[in-house]
């Protein structure tokens, strides 16, 4: 028999540094999730992508018990990642903070496949590209 879905929290947490502080301890002990049993499954999962921000979605059933996917980290984070740059333009229109290759946008994209609500790389692409954008960077070809 199924278990009843009591609610889903989406975090964003380091990879293999999850600890009970907050976020995460406010947004599990609210909904009655043991909190040092998801750091520990956390932690051990994620120990090849130590540091790197990564989504998680944590479904918390009815009788406190969890299951949760760790995703992709965000694109932005990739960018910044890549390119070797702290962080992304404050006026990502007037001030740009350097450039992107096609190259770059390939690999993220196909990094972030799973997760994207798109069925080719082109489109991947091309949505890895706003978001480059929007960070300040300029892209080339497009």
């Amino acid at each position: 028999m199924a278990k009843e879905i009591q609610a889903f929290i989406k975090l964003q947490v380091k990879g293999g540094q999850a600890n009970p502080a907050p976020p995460i301890g406010p947004a599990l002990g609210s909904k009655g999730v043991n909190i040092m049993e998801f750091c520990k499954q956390f932690n051990a999962r994620t120990q090849d992508r130590m540091g790197k921000i990564l989504p998680v979605v944590i479904t918390v059933y009815s009788d406190k018990s969890f299951d949760f996917i760790i995703k992709t980290p965000p694109v932005h984070a990739l960018l910044m990642e890549y390119t070797k740059k702290q962080s992304g333009s404050a006026e990502p229109n007037r001030k740009k903070i350097g450039t992107v290759s096609t190259d770059i946008i390939r690999k993220i994209a196909e990094e972030k496949m799973p997760d994207l609500n798109c069925f080719t790389v082109e489109s991947a692409m091309s949505m890895v590209a706003g978001s480059a954008k929007s960070a300040g960077f300029k892209v080339d070809g497009y």
